[in-house]
């Protein structure tokens, strides 16, 4: 066993604090911006006065979160949830048809 200090020990010892500071600073930098992270659009979601569809559009915002790849899940939700509404509206009843006043002659 050498009684000797590791090479490396001393080179470190030798670097000044600022240096090291800086070093830590410039990487901490550089991990804080990552042009390829997830970034909200921040698009403004306009209500409709359909709660369903309001529902819907905000959900939208769940993909500002995510890797371009986990967007496809929240679109095809929110896809399948807006055709939805738009069947709904095709189900509600309509006012009733008129009766057919020509059918009673005397």
């Amino acid at each position: 066993m050498s009684d000797t200090v590791p090479e490396t020990e001393i080179r470190e010892a030798e670097i000044p604090e600022a240096e090291i500071r800086q070093e830590a600073a410039e990487a901490e930098a550089e991990d804080a911006y990552d042009p390829a992270a997830p970034a909200p659009l921040n698009v403004p979601r306009t209500p409709t006065g359909n709660a369903d569809v309001d529902a819907r559009l905000e959900r939208l915002g769940d993909a500002d979160h995510l890797a371009t790849d986990g967007h496809i899940e929240v679109y095809e939700d929110v896809h399948q949830g807006l055709r939805d509404a738009l069947t709904a509206l095709d189900a509600r009843p309509g006012p009733p048809a008129p009766s057919p006043s020509y059918g009673h002659r005397s």
